[in-house]
């Protein structure tokens, strides 16, 4: 019986372990496309610039190594971010500025359309 229940612990910690590597690996998808497009700018100009080096010694194919070459770094970047917060057994749902990750149902603020201290207080017609 101990044996089914240390084995079965086993394969749980193994699944949240997935679980956790997944979420970050969404997580950190989601900021590097939203709040990373400046550094994206970035990479692409220095990406222009090697191409327009790499042009003189390889004319075909140094679009094609420098676009990739980004591409893989990119996808490392966050599959190693994804991993190390993962084997670190950081939860997503214990960082507060991950606020749009959680699905809180009720949220911290209510909205306040521009008509509605006009409207508001009007009894409704039945």
């Amino acid at each position: 019986m101990q044996l089914t229940s240390q084995e079965n612990l086993q394969k749980r910690g193994f699944l949240t372990g997935i679980k956790s590597f997944l979420i970050w690996t969404f997580t950190l998808t989601v900021c590097l496309l939203v709040v990373g497009f400046p550094l994206g700018f970035v990479l692409v100009s220095i990406g222009v610039l090697a191409t327009i080096v790499l042009h003189a010694v390889m004319p075909i194919s140094s679009v094609i190594l420098v676009a990739s070459l980004i591409s893989v770094l990119n996808v490392l970047a966050v599959l190693v971010g994804a991993a190390v917060l993962a084997i670190k057994g950081i939860n997503p749902q214990d960082i507060t500025w991950l606020s749009w990750l959680h699905g809180d149902a009720e949220p911290h603020y209510t909205t306040t359309y521009s008509s509605c201290p006009l409207t508001c207080d009007l009894p409704e017609n039945k």
